[in-house]
């Protein structure tokens, strides 16, 4: 034996592996134990109380407070590669270690602070791999790793948070395994309580994050996260904070199409054939691609629309305030430290955000919140737009309308006057138009009037927020618009509901859709629709076909009874069924004329009826159909094919708003659907307000860096600048084609020169004429 205890490693002790002279060491020891363990347990001993003994000598050392503990790596270093290993060898070996993972565990806790880095992360590293490995429960060593994260190690911080995560999250994989998870929220609510700073950060951290990836995503660690808000650490509360205002994405209106998943979750797009038909097929080349291009926008608003009703029922709107179980008392209390807390304004913002949308969510009556957001309300205040913002998302209908009514004037007064600037006249109207979305009531008609007028600005801002003002109450409340500006609208008696009232749902969502449902819907669709719908109407059409014959048989035999018994002449016979069947045709066109107001159009199965029809056959056939098609809606009682048709109908009238939007129905009865469909007061408080929505179409003032920026990015393509003189030095060879161009005569004298070659030309001619032989005369 050595000195403090330690056993020497003799060759001859290793004999079990046949090699007794060579040396080994523990990665190839390990590998040899995993294959044979039996054969190595004499090792496997000897190499325990190797690690007792280094164990005992550290902590000896550590006792007499020796400075070169820290300074010599040897003894820290063998510890830790002894720690790996038997960590290693442990499966393979349960009876012989098992009192080892309660050794790591307990030197962790005793001494984690005063162990060097390196070996308090090996040592970490190797409880890791037993606690995986089923060796030790994570709800006994839940609150070690939460404190081996706040020793102020990042590499140790690290691995120990994500062993926590990991482990919960493979615990409630296959199922929420509620019986393991209440101990441990139980240890982390307890420190998230505790008022040492760094372990209710851990705790808050390592709540948001499983809360955040949905393993514990339930009401009490929502409720956990949102007390945090009041803890006496102002770290705590602005981490509380930023999650909870963090968590809820907002969704921007997007020009983009959407993805094809998303397409798949929502292909109730409907369009009219004959409108997709004039867009490729009628007008010129430009009309053609004006009307394509509508087309598309309608396409996309209709797209975005259903996205946003069928997100209505998945967690996409999630926020963990929605677990609050006294909603009302923490948004009192957390009100209450707002008027009294000296942190910073970027935290008091944070707390009047989370106050808002809790009061706008849960639809709370806080009186005082509007008169405290008033102080603030002033063009010059820092982001003004997040606090008007906050503003309009706790106004909702159940508020009063005398408690607002302040606040709402000092919107007005403060932003929209002449002299106020473009982007605060904007503001404020987009302002007034979503407080008056939510409480109408605040809305006088001299007031109304007034802000109209801003329609007629140059200023597109604030044009477009007049204009959408003005598009809101032609829907609200017409009345209180002038009639020039009231247009078309779809309810000229619309009122507001007064406060306090409340319109209580007495039957199924779109169901006067089904009952106003006709075939016509069916014969228009651009293939959008299912297969299985035209298979539904066809055997209705069968039936109803039937029921007519029969009908019609009967009529047909009560007319003959009627008619005489002139059976003989065959002829007479003959010339009143023709003129009966022409009768029965115009009857036809006359019935076709009504087929709008009923359910079922008589042109259908007019194929199948006899010639000798009459008008009170048709309307006999007529009663019958009605009364055939509300047999099914008379008992109450809707199927699934109902409720898939309603479905498809209300996304038909999604369709006829996006293209009454867009200016694609400009004819017919259609025209005159609503161009704006005011929102419920429910879906108003589902969704958080955009600050950038109020600032929309406004064009801001580029700083220098913008501009320079801007000026880079056009020079990208330009060529480095370079005199013409330092181009023409550089250049080799002969002249080029613009320098010979220089020694040409220029157009006049070259015209000069060309005369004076002319005339010299004659003279020369003349001189030599006369002067030439010209023969004898062969006559003479």
């Amino acid at each position: 034996m050595a000195c403090h205890g330690i056993p020497v490693l003799k060759p001859e002790w290793l004999g079990a592996s046949g090699k007794t002279a060579e040396k080994m060491n523990l990665l190839t020891l390990q590998h040899k134990m995993k294959i044979d363990p039996e054969g190595y347990e004499t090792e496997l001993a000897l190499l325990y109380k190797h690690f007792d003994s280094l164990l005992f000598l550290f902590q000896q050392q550590s006792a007499l407070s020796f400075s070169s503990i820290n300074g010599d790596p040897t003894v820290s270093k063998d510890l830790g590669d002894m720690a790996m290993f038997l960590a290693h060898v442990t499966p393979y070996y349960p009876t012989q270690l098992s009192d080892y993972p309660c050794k790591l565990a307990d030197l962790l806790r005793s001494s984690a602070k005063s162990l060097p880095s390196s070996l308090r992360c090996h040592l970490t590293k190797a409880l890791i791999l037993l606690i995986n490995r089923k060796f030790v429960d994570i709800g006994e060593t839940l609150g070690l790793f939460m404190e081996l994260q706040t020793l102020g190690d990042r590499t140790l911080r690290k691995d120990a948070f994500s062993h926590v995560i990991h482990s919960i999250r493979r615990m409630n994989q296959k199922h929420t395994n509620e019986t393991q998870n209440r101990p441990l929220q139980n240890i982390l609510f307890t420190m998230l309580q505790e008022e040492d700073e760094a372990k209710a950060k851990r705790a808050l951290i390592v709540l948001c994050d499983l809360h955040r990836r949905r393993v514990w995503f339930d009401e009490r660690t929502a409720n956990a996260i949102c007390t945090a808000c009041f803890h006496p650490s102002s770290k705590i509360v602005n981490a509380a904070l930023s999650f909870l205002l963090g968590f809820e994405k907002i969704e921007e209106a997007d020009d983009s199409d959407v993805d094809s998943s998303e397409d798949e979750k929502n292909p109730q797009v409907v369009l009219q054939r004959e409108d997709v038909y004039k867009a490729h097929h009628k007008g010129t080349l430009a009309s053609k691609k004006k009307k394509q291009a509508k087309l598309q926008r309608a396409i996309r608003s209709m797209k975005r629309q259903q996205r946003a009703n069928s997100e209505k029922d998945t967690p996409n709107y999630y926020s963990p305030l929605n677990h609050l179980i006294d909603a009302q008392g923490f948004a009192e209390k957390l009100f209450s430290r707002l008027q009294t807390c000296n942190e910073r304004f970027e935290v008091k913002m944070m707390i009047l955000k989370v106050i808002a949308r809790t009061v706008g969510l849960h639809r709370l009556i806080l009186l005082n919140f509007y008169p405290f957001l008033q102080k603030y309300v002033q063009p010059h205040q820092r982001d003004i737009t997040e606090l008007l913002a906050s503003a309009v998302q706790a106004c909702h209908d159940m508020v009063p309308p005398d408690a607002v009514g302040p606040l709402f004037r000092q919107v007005v007064n403060q932003f929209v006057h002449d002299k106020s600037r473009t982007e605060a006249i904007a503001v404020g109207l987009n302002v007034v138009k979503e407080i008056c979305l939510r409480i109408p009531l605040l809305m006088t008609e001299d007031l109304l009037q007034d802000l109209v007028l801003y329609r007629k600005s140059h200023e597109k801002a604030i044009s477009t927020a007049a204009r959408s003002l003005i598009t809101l109450f032609r829907e609200v409340c017409p009345s209180l618009l002038v009639k020039k500006d009231r247009g078309r609208p779809t309810n000229p008696k619309a009122r507001p509901k007064a406060f306090g009232e409340v319109n209580i749902a007495s039957n199924v969502s779109g169901l006067e859709l089904l009952q106003n449902d006709d075939g016509e819907d069916e014969e228009n669709d651009g293939g959008d629709s299912d297969s299985s719908m035209f298979d539904n109407d066809e055997e209705e059409g069968t039936e109803i076909t039937d029921n007519a014959n029969a009908q019609l048989s009967d009529e047909d035999e009560t007319e003959e009874s009627d008619a005489g018994l002139d059976g003989d002449n065959e002829s007479d016979q003959s010339e009143e069924e023709e003129s009966d069947s022409e009768d029965g045709d115009g009857h036809e066109d006359e019935e076709q004329e009504d087929s709008n107001k009923r359910k079922r159009k008589l042109g259908d199965y007019a194929g199948e009826l006899n010639a000798d029809t009459s008008l009170q056959a048709l309307k006999r056939i007529a009663e019958s159909t009605r009364e055939f098609e509300s047999s099914d809606l008379a008992d109450g009682i809707l199927s699934n094919e109902d409720f898939k048709r309603i479905k498809e109908l209300k996304a038909k009238e999604g369709a006829k708003l996006a293209l009454g939007q867009h200016g694609l129905l400009r004819k017919g009865p259609e025209a005159k659907s609503p161009a704006f469909k005011v929102p419920s007061s429910e879906e108003l408080s589902l969704k958080r307000v955009n600050p950038s929505v109020l600032e929309i179409n406004i064009r801001r003032k580029m700083t220098k860096e913008e501009r320079l920026e801007l000026v880079k990015a056009g020079r990208e393509d330009r060529g480095k600048y370079q005199a013409r003189a330092a181009i023409k030095q550089k250049k080799t060879g002969g002249t080029s084609n613009k320098q010979k161009e220089h020694k040409k005569n220029m157009p006049m004298v070259a015209k000069r020169a060309k005369i004076v070659r002319s005339r010299q030309e004659r003279k020369r001619l003349n001189r030599i004429a006369g002067k030439q032989f010209r023969g004898k005369k062969a006559w003479k």
